[in-house]
Protein backbone atom coordinates (compact mmCIF):
# COMPACT_ATOMS: atom_id res chain seq x y z
CA UNK A 1 0.00 0.00 0.00
CA UNK A 2 1.38 3.44 -0.97
CA UNK A 3 1.11 5.96 1.90
CA UNK A 4 2.61 9.39 2.59
CA UNK A 5 1.60 9.68 6.27
CA UNK A 6 0.53 7.25 8.96
CA UNK A 7 -3.14 6.49 9.59
CA UNK A 8 -3.06 8.34 12.93
CA UNK A 9 -1.44 11.41 11.35
CA UNK A 10 -4.06 11.57 8.59
CA UNK A 11 -6.88 11.14 11.10
CA UNK A 12 -5.52 13.82 13.43
CA UNK A 13 -4.46 16.42 10.88
CA UNK A 14 -6.98 16.07 8.04
CA UNK A 15 -9.84 13.59 8.40
CA UNK A 16 -11.31 15.04 11.61
CA UNK A 17 -11.92 18.37 9.81
CA UNK A 18 -13.63 16.90 6.73
CA UNK A 19 -17.42 16.77 6.45
CA UNK A 20 -18.88 13.32 7.01
CA UNK A 21 -22.53 12.73 6.15
CA UNK A 22 -24.88 11.70 8.96
CA UNK A 23 -27.51 10.33 6.58
CA UNK A 24 -27.55 8.49 3.28
CA UNK A 25 -24.92 6.11 1.88
CA UNK A 26 -21.72 5.82 3.91
CA UNK A 27 -18.19 5.42 2.58
CA UNK A 28 -17.28 1.75 2.17
CA UNK A 29 -13.71 2.34 3.34
CA UNK A 30 -12.08 4.44 6.05
CA UNK A 31 -11.86 8.14 5.18
CA UNK A 32 -8.13 8.21 5.86
CA UNK A 33 -7.65 5.77 2.96
CA UNK A 34 -9.60 8.08 0.64
CA UNK A 35 -7.47 11.02 1.78
CA UNK A 36 -4.32 8.97 1.20
CA UNK A 37 -5.43 8.30 -2.39
CA UNK A 38 -6.10 12.03 -2.90
CA UNK A 39 -2.61 12.87 -1.58
CA UNK A 40 -1.19 10.42 -4.12
CA UNK A 41 -3.04 12.28 -6.87
CA UNK A 42 -1.71 15.59 -5.51
CA UNK A 43 1.88 14.39 -5.61
CA UNK A 44 1.91 12.52 -8.91
CA UNK A 45 -0.66 14.44 -10.97
CA UNK A 46 -1.96 11.13 -12.36
CA UNK A 47 -5.29 11.30 -14.18
CA UNK A 48 -8.22 10.31 -12.00
CA UNK A 49 -9.15 7.27 -14.08
CA UNK A 50 -5.55 6.03 -13.82
CA UNK A 51 -5.40 6.34 -10.03
CA UNK A 52 -3.94 3.01 -8.73
CA UNK A 53 -6.78 2.37 -6.29
CA UNK A 54 -5.78 -1.27 -5.82
CA UNK A 55 -2.43 -0.15 -4.44
CA UNK A 56 -3.86 2.68 -2.34
CA UNK A 57 -6.98 1.14 -0.75
CA UNK A 58 -6.44 -1.90 1.48
CA UNK A 59 -9.79 -3.58 0.82
CA UNK A 60 -9.91 -2.75 -2.90
CA UNK A 61 -13.70 -2.33 -2.84
CA UNK A 62 -14.09 1.18 -4.28
CA UNK A 63 -13.13 2.70 -7.61
CA UNK A 64 -11.42 5.95 -8.59
CA UNK A 65 -14.90 7.44 -9.13
CA UNK A 66 -15.57 7.23 -5.39
CA UNK A 67 -12.28 8.92 -4.54
CA UNK A 68 -13.07 11.71 -7.02
CA UNK A 69 -16.58 12.02 -5.57
CA UNK A 70 -15.23 12.70 -2.08
CA UNK A 71 -12.57 15.09 -3.37
CA UNK A 72 -15.21 17.19 -5.16
CA UNK A 73 -17.62 16.96 -2.23
CA UNK A 74 -14.97 18.34 0.14
CA UNK A 75 -14.08 21.03 -2.42
CA UNK A 76 -17.65 22.27 -2.63
CA UNK A 77 -18.36 22.36 1.11
CA UNK A 78 -15.05 24.03 2.03
CA UNK A 79 -13.64 21.07 3.95
CA UNK A 80 -10.13 21.38 2.51
CA UNK A 81 -9.88 25.02 3.53
CA UNK A 82 -11.29 24.21 6.96
CA UNK A 83 -8.79 21.39 7.44
CA UNK A 84 -5.87 23.68 6.60
CA UNK A 85 -6.95 26.70 8.66
CA UNK A 86 -7.94 24.52 11.64
CA UNK A 87 -4.58 22.74 11.59
CA UNK A 88 -2.72 26.06 11.36
CA UNK A 89 -4.73 27.43 14.28
CA UNK A 90 -3.97 24.40 16.43
CA UNK A 91 -0.23 24.54 15.67
CA UNK A 92 0.26 28.29 15.15
CA UNK A 93 2.92 28.25 17.86
CA UNK A 94 5.16 26.54 15.29
CA UNK A 95 4.97 29.55 12.94
CA UNK A 96 7.56 32.33 12.82
CA UNK A 97 5.66 35.55 12.08
CA UNK A 98 8.53 37.93 12.77
CA UNK A 99 8.30 38.61 9.01
CA UNK A 100 5.84 37.47 6.35
CA UNK A 101 6.43 37.30 2.60
CA UNK A 102 3.97 37.94 -0.25
CA UNK A 103 4.36 36.86 -3.86
CA UNK A 104 2.32 35.76 -6.86
CA UNK A 105 2.59 32.45 -8.70
CA UNK A 106 1.47 31.76 -12.29
CA UNK A 107 0.53 28.19 -13.24
CA UNK A 108 -0.07 27.01 -16.83
CA UNK A 109 -3.71 26.04 -17.35
CA UNK A 110 -3.84 23.34 -20.03
CA UNK A 111 -7.60 22.75 -20.11
CA UNK A 112 -8.85 26.30 -19.69
CA UNK A 113 -11.75 26.89 -17.33
CA UNK A 114 -12.52 29.52 -14.72
CA UNK A 115 -10.00 32.32 -13.99
CA UNK A 116 -7.79 31.50 -16.99
CA UNK A 117 -6.25 33.89 -19.55
CA UNK A 118 -3.17 34.26 -21.73
CA UNK A 119 -0.02 35.48 -19.97
CA UNK A 120 2.63 36.94 -22.27
CA UNK A 121 5.63 36.20 -20.05
CA UNK A 122 4.71 32.51 -19.77
CA UNK A 123 3.52 32.40 -23.41
CA UNK A 124 0.49 30.32 -22.44
CA UNK A 125 -2.81 30.53 -20.59
CA UNK A 126 -2.24 30.75 -16.85
CA UNK A 127 -3.89 31.30 -13.49
CA UNK A 128 -2.36 33.58 -10.86
CA UNK A 129 -2.54 33.13 -7.10
CA UNK A 130 -0.96 35.13 -4.25
CA UNK A 131 0.80 33.32 -1.41
CA UNK A 132 1.63 34.70 2.03
CA UNK A 133 4.28 32.79 3.98
CA UNK A 134 5.90 33.06 7.37
CA UNK A 135 9.64 33.58 7.85
CA UNK A 136 10.34 29.89 7.17
CA UNK A 137 8.21 29.64 4.03
CA UNK A 138 5.11 28.00 5.54
CA UNK A 139 2.03 29.30 3.73
CA UNK A 140 -0.32 31.19 6.06
CA UNK A 141 -2.52 32.88 3.45
CA UNK A 142 -3.68 32.32 -0.11
CA UNK A 143 -5.73 34.56 -2.41
CA UNK A 144 -8.47 33.36 -4.73
CA UNK A 145 -7.17 32.47 -8.21
CA UNK A 146 -7.43 35.13 -10.92
CA UNK A 147 -6.84 34.99 -14.67
CA UNK A 148 -3.18 35.10 -15.65
CA UNK A 149 -3.47 38.25 -17.76
CA UNK A 150 -3.77 40.29 -14.55
CA UNK A 151 -0.81 41.57 -12.53
CA UNK A 152 -0.31 40.86 -8.82
CA UNK A 153 -2.06 44.07 -7.73
CA UNK A 154 -5.31 43.24 -9.55
CA UNK A 155 -8.22 43.58 -7.10
CA UNK A 156 -5.61 43.61 -4.35
CA UNK A 157 -8.00 44.83 -1.64
CA UNK A 158 -10.33 41.91 -2.37
CA UNK A 159 -7.39 39.52 -2.35
CA UNK A 160 -6.10 40.91 0.93
CA UNK A 161 -9.56 40.49 2.46
CA UNK A 162 -9.53 36.80 1.49
CA UNK A 163 -6.10 36.31 3.07
CA UNK A 164 -7.09 38.27 6.19
CA UNK A 165 -10.20 36.09 6.60
CA UNK A 166 -7.98 33.00 6.53
CA UNK A 167 -5.65 34.50 9.14
CA UNK A 168 -8.68 35.29 11.30
CA UNK A 169 -9.76 31.64 11.10
CA UNK A 170 -6.25 30.70 12.26
CA UNK A 171 -6.57 33.18 15.14
CA UNK A 172 -3.66 35.24 13.76
CA UNK A 173 -3.89 39.02 13.91
CA UNK A 174 -2.50 41.17 11.10
CA UNK A 175 -1.73 44.24 13.20
CA UNK A 176 2.05 44.51 13.63
CA UNK A 177 3.04 42.19 10.77
CA UNK A 178 6.19 43.10 8.80
CA UNK A 179 5.53 42.25 5.15
CA UNK A 180 8.23 41.74 2.51
CA UNK A 181 7.13 42.03 -1.13
CA UNK A 182 8.87 42.68 -4.45
CA UNK A 183 8.71 45.91 -6.43
CA UNK A 184 5.62 44.73 -8.28
CA UNK A 185 3.60 45.51 -5.14
CA UNK A 186 4.83 49.10 -4.90
CA UNK A 187 1.58 51.05 -5.20
CA UNK A 188 0.32 53.95 -3.11
CA UNK A 189 -3.16 52.44 -2.54
CA UNK A 190 -1.64 49.11 -1.51
CA UNK A 191 0.60 50.83 1.04
CA UNK A 192 -2.33 52.86 2.37
CA UNK A 193 -4.46 49.73 2.79
CA UNK A 194 -1.72 47.96 4.73
CA UNK A 195 -1.10 51.03 6.90
CA UNK A 196 -4.76 51.05 7.93
CA UNK A 197 -4.44 47.40 9.03
CA UNK A 198 -1.24 48.09 10.96
CA UNK A 199 0.95 46.12 8.53
CA UNK A 200 4.43 47.45 7.67
CA UNK A 201 5.29 46.98 3.99
CA UNK A 202 8.98 46.45 3.21
CA UNK A 203 9.04 46.83 -0.56
CA UNK A 204 11.56 48.44 -2.96
CA UNK A 205 10.32 51.24 -5.18
CA UNK A 206 9.14 50.30 -8.63
CA UNK A 207 11.39 52.28 -10.95
CA UNK A 208 8.56 52.52 -13.46
CA UNK A 209 6.73 54.84 -11.08
CA UNK A 210 8.59 57.85 -12.43
CA UNK A 211 6.49 60.36 -10.52
CA UNK A 212 7.64 58.86 -7.22
CA UNK A 213 11.35 58.47 -7.78
CA UNK A 214 12.07 61.29 -5.35
CA UNK A 215 9.99 59.79 -2.53
CA UNK A 216 11.52 58.81 0.81
CA UNK A 217 10.06 55.30 1.16
CA UNK A 218 12.22 53.31 3.59
CA UNK A 219 13.50 49.84 2.70
CA UNK A 220 15.13 47.57 5.28
CA UNK A 221 17.51 45.69 3.00
CA UNK A 222 18.55 43.13 5.61
CA UNK A 223 14.95 42.17 6.34
CA UNK A 224 14.17 42.20 2.62
CA UNK A 225 16.71 39.42 2.07
CA UNK A 226 14.32 37.07 3.86
CA UNK A 227 11.87 37.39 0.98
CA UNK A 228 13.66 34.59 -0.86
CA UNK A 229 11.83 31.98 1.25
CA UNK A 230 8.61 32.59 -0.71
CA UNK A 231 10.50 31.73 -3.91
CA UNK A 232 11.60 28.51 -2.23
CA UNK A 233 7.97 27.86 -1.33
CA UNK A 234 6.92 28.30 -4.96
CA UNK A 235 9.62 25.83 -6.01
CA UNK A 236 8.45 23.34 -3.38
CA UNK A 237 4.86 23.70 -4.58
CA UNK A 238 6.04 22.71 -8.04
CA UNK A 239 6.96 19.28 -6.64
CA UNK A 240 3.22 18.54 -6.54
CA UNK A 241 2.27 17.65 -10.09
CA UNK A 242 -1.41 18.50 -9.59
CA UNK A 243 -0.35 22.06 -8.69
CA UNK A 244 2.55 22.49 -11.13
CA UNK A 245 0.21 22.44 -14.15
CA UNK A 246 -3.45 23.23 -13.73
CA UNK A 247 -5.74 20.56 -15.15
CA UNK A 248 -8.82 21.50 -13.10
CA UNK A 249 -11.35 23.73 -14.81
CA UNK A 250 -13.10 24.99 -11.66
CA UNK A 251 -11.65 27.51 -9.21
CA UNK A 252 -12.92 25.46 -6.24
CA UNK A 253 -10.92 22.37 -7.25
CA UNK A 254 -7.82 24.37 -8.16
CA UNK A 255 -7.75 26.23 -4.86
CA UNK A 256 -8.47 23.01 -2.97
CA UNK A 257 -5.27 21.41 -4.30
CA UNK A 258 -3.37 24.36 -2.85
CA UNK A 259 -5.05 23.99 0.53
CA UNK A 260 -4.16 20.29 0.57
CA UNK A 261 -0.54 21.07 -0.39
CA UNK A 262 -0.28 23.68 2.39
CA UNK A 263 -1.61 21.12 4.86
CA UNK A 264 0.93 18.53 3.72
CA UNK A 265 3.71 21.15 4.09
CA UNK A 266 2.70 21.81 7.71
CA UNK A 267 2.42 18.11 8.51
CA UNK A 268 5.70 17.16 6.90
CA UNK A 269 7.94 20.04 7.96
CA UNK A 270 6.56 20.86 11.40
CA UNK A 271 4.07 18.46 13.02
CA UNK A 272 5.83 15.24 11.98
CA UNK A 273 9.03 16.51 13.65
CA UNK A 274 7.40 17.08 17.04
Amino acid sequence: MLIMFSKDMLQRCIVQYLSQGLRGPTCRVAYWEVVNAILYKLKTGVQWHLLPVKSLIISDIISWNAVYHYFRKWCKDGSWRRAWTSLMKEYKALLDLSTVQLDGSHSPAKRGGEAVAYQGRKKCKTTNILLLTDRNGLVVGCSKPVAGNHHDLYQINKQLKEIQDQLTEMDIGVNGLFLNADAGFDAAKFRETLDKEGVTLNCPENRRNASRLDSDIYLDEEMYKERFVVERTNAWMDSFRSVLVRQDTTVASWQAWHFIAFTVWMMKHRIEKL
